[in-house]
C-alpha cells in the first residue's frame, strides 16, 4: 500500500506528464492492431496527430470492429488476446453493449482502482479494522460468449472482475463466488441475505439501489431495527453507479446510524475505472486516477451535437463546466464517448464530480436539465420535509392543444414528506436555483408549469425493472429522459396493479 499511495501521490504532482506518457504507450501498444494500421498509428508522434486521425466515437460506431473481437477475431482492436467481455445495458438501438476486458485493463485498471479505494480508506482512517471482517459485494453474472462457441464469457463486468480474482481474495470477500455470480437475481438475493448475515461484514462494495433491496431483507429476516445490530464491525460502503446523494441519509440514519460508518465514492464502468474519493471531507467529489491505462479528453457542452466536435486534454479544462468524458483505453476503445458528463472541481490535484449523462437529460422545452439538477432539487426538499426516497425518475409532459407543458416525475419515498406541497414547492424551486434556463421557462408559467409529482408505493421501481430484465447487477433506474418511454411504462404498471 506504501508503494502505491507513493505512485498516486506521483501523477498528483505531475499530471500531465504521466498522461502524456500513458498517450504515448497505448498508441505504441496498439501500433499494429488492424485499428492502428487503419488509423497510422506507427506514425503519430503527438496528441494533436492523434486527434486529426482517429474521430470520437459512440458504442454504435465501434461495434463493426467489437463485432469481430466478440467472433473470435484477435489483434483488432488491442494486440493481447480478448477472452472477457462486459455486457451493459443497451443503447438507442436496444442491443446489449458488449466491450471487450483485455489482461491489461483488468490488471492495470479494474484491479488497481480496487486497490487503491483501500489504499486510500486506510490513509484517511489509519486506526482501521477493516480487514479483520469481510467485504461484501454484489455480482452479477456471467454467460458463455454467445457470438462464439470457443470465445469466452460475458456478464456484467463486476463478474468478469470476481472470476479473475486470486484465490485468496475469495477469503477476504462474501458471499462465496458460486452465490455472487448466480443468474437468477431473487434466488440470489434469499441465499445472500442468509449467509452475509451471519458475517462480520466490515465493508460493502455496491450500487446504492442493489444494497438497500439486500440490506432490507436482512433487517427484516433478523428482526433489526439498523444493520449495526447485525454487522457491529461495519466501517465502509464504497458505492458508484449511481449519485449517493438522494440516498445519503437513508443510509445514515436507517442502514448504519452512527458517525463511524464511512461512505467512499467510486467513479468505475464496463470501460474502465476512472476516479474515487481520496478525501472524505468532500462527498462527491472524487480524484481522476491518471495511471490506469486510460487517456482522457473532454467535450464541451456547446460540442456534444457537433460531428466532429472539439475535446480538450487535461491541461485545458476549466473548473465547474460540464464536459463529455472521452476515453482511450488499454481495453482497445480509442476516443470512446462512455455517455457520462463530468464537472472538474479542482486542477490541483484533478477532482471531478459526475453531472449526468449526454443522454439522460429532460430539454424537451429548451431547459437542459440535467442529472446534477434533479439530485440537488430532491435533496434538498427530502431535508427540508423529512422525506427520504427510494427512486426516482422524471421526464416531460408536451404541450398539447394550447396546454403548456410541464415536467412529471414519480417517486418512490421510504419515508414520506412532512408536507406534500412544501416538498413540491421546494423541488420545483430548487430546480429553477440550479437552472437559469429551467427559471426562464417557469417564470410566470410562460412555458413550464409546477412539476406534476407522483408519490408510488414502496416496491415499484423495483418490480418495473424486473419487468424489464434488469434486476440486479449494474442496472439503474434512469433518473431523467426526454421522452415518456420510462414514465409512461411505471404509470401504467401502478395502475394495473390498483
Amino acid at each position: 500500500m506504501k508503494r502505491r499511495a507513493e505512485r498516486i501521490e506521483h501523477f498528483k504532482a505531475h499530471p500531465i506528464e504521466v498522461q502524456h506518457q500513458v498517450f504515448h504507450e497505448l498508441i505504441e501498444a496498439a501500433r499494429y492492431t488492424d485499428w492502428g494500421i487503419r488509423y497510422r498509428y506507427d506514425s503519430i508522434q503527438n496528441i494533436r496527430q492523434y486527434r486529426e486521425r482517429v474521430p470520437i466515437s459512440t458504442y454504435e460506431d465501434f461495434y463493426p470492429y467489437i463485432e469481430r473481437v466478440l467472433a473470435g477475431e484477435q489483434n483488432v482492436l488491442w494486440p493481447s488476446d480478448v477472452e472477457w467481455f462486459s455486457k451493459s445495458s443497451g443503447t438507442t438501438n436496444s442491443r446489449s453493449k458488449y466491450l471487450p476486458i483485455t489482461p491489461e485493463s483488468l490488471e492495470d485498471c479494474h484491479y488497481r482502482g480496487g486497490k487503491d479505494v483501500m489504499t486510500l480508506y486506510a490513509q484517511n482512517r489509519p486506526n482501521s479494522l477493516v480487514f479483520e471482517g469481510k467485504g461484501l459485494s454484489i455480482g452479477g453474472s456471467l454467460h458463455d460468449n454467445p457470438f462464439h462457441a470457443e470465445g469466452g464469457m460475458v456478464g456484467d463486468v463486476s463478474a468478469v472482475i470476481m472470476r479473475n480474482l486470486p484465490t485468496w481474495a475469495e477469503y477476504l470477500r462474501t458471499p462465496p463466488i458460486e452465490v455472487a455470480l448466480m443468474d437468477k437475481w431473487e434466488e440470489k438475493l434469499v441465499k445472500m441475505a442468509d449467509i452475509c448475515a451471519q458475517e462480520n461484514v466490515t465493508s460493502i462494495l455496491g450500487v446504492p439501489t442493489w444494497t438497500i433491496v439486500l440490506l432490507d431483507r436482512i433487517m427484516e429476516e433478523r428482526g433489526a431495527k439498523n444493520m449495526l445490530e447485525v454487522w457491529p464491525n461495519f466501517e465502509v460502503f464504497i458505492h458508484g453507479a449511481v449519485a449517493f446523494q438522494p440516498y445519503r441519509e437513508l443510509f445514515m440514519k436507517k442502514y448504519f446510524p452512527s458517525d463511524k460508518v464511512t461512505y467512499m465514492e467510486t467513479y468505475n464502468a464496463s470501460e474502465g475505472f476512472f476516479a474515487l474519493q481520496d478525501d472524505l471531507a468532500h462527498p462527491g467529489e472524487m480524484l481522476l486516477m491518471l495511471d490506469y491505462g486510460i487517456f482522457y479528453e473532454f467535450v464541451p457542452v456547446e460540442e456534444w451535437e457537433k460531428s466532429h466536435p472539439h475535446a480538450l486534454t487535461l491541461e485545458e479544462v476549466e473548473l465547474d463546466k460540464n464536459y463529455a468524458l472521452v476515453i482511450s483505453t488499454n481495453s482497445g476503445l480509442w476516443r470512446y464517448q462512455i455517455g457520462d458528463t463530468i464537472k472538474f472541481t479542482s486542477k490541483n490535484p484533478f477532482r471531478i464530480k459526475i453531472s449526468g449523462r449526454t443522454k439522460h437529460f429532460i430539454n424537451a422545452f429548451g431547459e437542459e436539465l440535467i442529472i446534477e439538477n434533479a439530485d440537488s432539487a430532491i435533496t434538498y426538499a427530502c431535508e427540508h420535509t423529512g422525506a427520504v426516497i427510494n427512486d426516482y425518475t422524471a421526464g416531460p409532459v408536451y404541450m398539447n392543444d394550447g396546454k403548456k407543458g410541464r415536467h412529471e416525475w414519480i417517486i418512490e419515498f421510504s419515508r414520506m414528506p412532512s408536507d406534500w406541497d412544501t416538498f413540491c414547492a421546494l423541488l420545483d424551486s430548487r430546480l429553477r436555483e440550479a437552472n437559469s434556463d429551467y427559471d426562464a421557462k417557469r417564470y410566470m408559467d410562460l412555458a413550464l408549469l409546477m412539476p406534476l409529482i407522483h408519490s408510488v408505493p414502496s416496491g415499484t421501481f423495483y418490480k418495473w425493472m424486473g419487468q424489464r430484465g434488469k434486476l440486479g447487477g449494474q442496472n439503474k433506474v434512469p433518473r431523467l429522459s426526454n421522452s415518456r418511454e420510462y414514465l409512461d411504462g411505471i404509470l401504467e404498471m401502478v395502475y394495473e396493479t390498483k
